[in-house]
């Protein structure tokens, strides 16, 4: 439990915990499907505002810049103001970051929006880690993280198939509206559920920032496992399904529908996580996690892979993605106790800004190979994956080296 203290104007029973859990999981599916909208809306984004590959991994990037510059400040502030209105104010400003999609006519202001949807949706996942250790023993944080991701990834899955029926029926302006009003009933009703809370700090901003950020383990186990998001941020959230449709030449449907795989995948994240808790061997797990992702995708970039063999290993892939799980508590582990909170926003900021780079780059090798045809210009940026995947899991397997001896000679000595 984080050093802020903090506590509830009104007593937080058990239905009442319970409650803020699932509206905080809720808001984390919402945010899943504005993420992965991109992916479903790219030829349609590409032409009305005439972007070209570099310019379109921009848009979809900026959604990162938004998420990972906020996530320190409105961390900060879930500790002094509570989930109440910091939450409610964030799922507004997706809202407001929605609408140039809709009115705007310059490329410009859809990327100005993609930036504030980043910035309110910071407010998911760091809710979800300020309401479970608020109302959850320290032992069911791992779990209870882990059935949010799953809750979430259902918004990832509908951010598939089902939103890229609607856009084809209605028109995805329209799809654009719908989730704007959905939002604004979201924002109302947390603020209208979770209660208000009171805060008491014994230690400063600048001092908790201080004791993550020289905290050289910490740092580098969130830049390996950053390494590492390529498969969700990078394939599944904007690439994946035009590579799928350039490369196998397959439907958009088929293509949206095996993206979606990697997401109900990781719908299974409990079942990784259950794996780490009862061997204890996080970093093993994580290890293992990033050599099956790089296995599968060296085999999907040679372009040989059938339909059946591409759903099987992107459902394996979903589950392995749930490694960003094991690695933000792991890194929660070296810290002291009274900033462990704060840790987890840290950990979480630090890998998800990975997710702008493998947009960017991905779009810049696409428009660099692009004369060569757009079959080998998209197998060239998604080989930037296994690429990344290796390394990461190759560091993970020195950290985890050196824990286990250091452990060991504990023990001797």
């Amino acid at each position: 439990m984080s050093a802020n203290s903090h506590s509830p104007v009104m007593p937080i029973t058990r239905r009442i915990a319970w409650v803020m859990w699932s509206i905080a999981s809720i808001f984390y599916a919402y945010q899943y499907i504005l993420r992965v909208m991109p992916n479903i809306m790219l030829t349609d984004m590409m032409q009305q505002f005439n972007m070209d590959a570099a310019l379109f991994g921009q848009f979809s990037g900026a959604y990162y810049i938004g998420y990972c510059l906020m996530h320190l400040p409105i961390g900060i502030l879930l500790d002094r103001h509570g989930p109440k209105k910091i939450m409610t104010l964030c799922i507004l400003l997706t809202v407001v970051g929605l609408l140039p999609i809709v009115l705007a006519k310059h490329w410009i202001y859809p990327i100005i929006g993609r930036l504030l949807i980043g910035v309110g949706t910071s407010a998911a996942i760091l809710g979800v880690f300020k309401i479970i250790r608020m109302t959850f023993s320290e032992q069911r944080f791992t779990r209870m993280l882990s059935f949010s991701v799953t809750i979430g990834l259902i918004g990832g899955i509908y951010g598939g198939i089902p939103v890229s029926y609607l856009c084809e029926s209605y028109g995805y302006q329209i799809v654009i509206q719908i989730f704007a009003i959905l939002g604004v009933l979201l924002a109302i009703t947390t603020y209208l559920i979770v209660p208000e809370i009171k805060s008491d700090h014994k230690t400063t901003v600048v001092a908790d920032l201080k004791t993550v950020f020289t905290n050289k383990k910490v740092i580098l186990l969130c830049c390996l496992a950053g390494l590492m998001v390529g498969p969700m941020e990078g394939f599944a959230d904007a690439w994946g399904s035009e590579f799928l449709k350039q490369v196998y030449g397959l439907d958009v449907q088929t293509a949206n529908y095996l993206t979606s795989m990697i997401y109900i995948g990781m719908c299974f994240a409990p079942f990784l996580s259950r794996i780490a808790e009862k061997t204890g061997y996080y970093l093993g797990v994580i290890t293992v996690a990033g050599l099956i992702m790089f296995g599968i995708f060296t085999l999907l970039t040679t372009g040989t892979m059938g339909i059946n063999s591409i759903t099987i290993g992107f459902f394996i892939v979903g589950i392995c993605c749930a490694y960003q799980i094991l690695a933000i508590y792991k890194a929660s582990t070296y810290v002291p106790e009274n900033v462990v909170g704060l840790t987890t926003a840290v950990a979480n900021m630090i890998i998800m800004s990975f997710g702008y780079a493998f947009h960017s780059v991905i779009g810049i090798v696409i428009k660099l190979y692009d004369d060569s045809g757009n079959a080998i210009a998209f197998n060239y940026g998604i080989r930037i994956i296994p690429i990344t995947l290796i390394i990461g899991a190759i560091g993970f397997l020195i950290l985890s080296y050196q824990e286990k001896h250091s452990f060991l000679g504990e023990v001797h000595a």
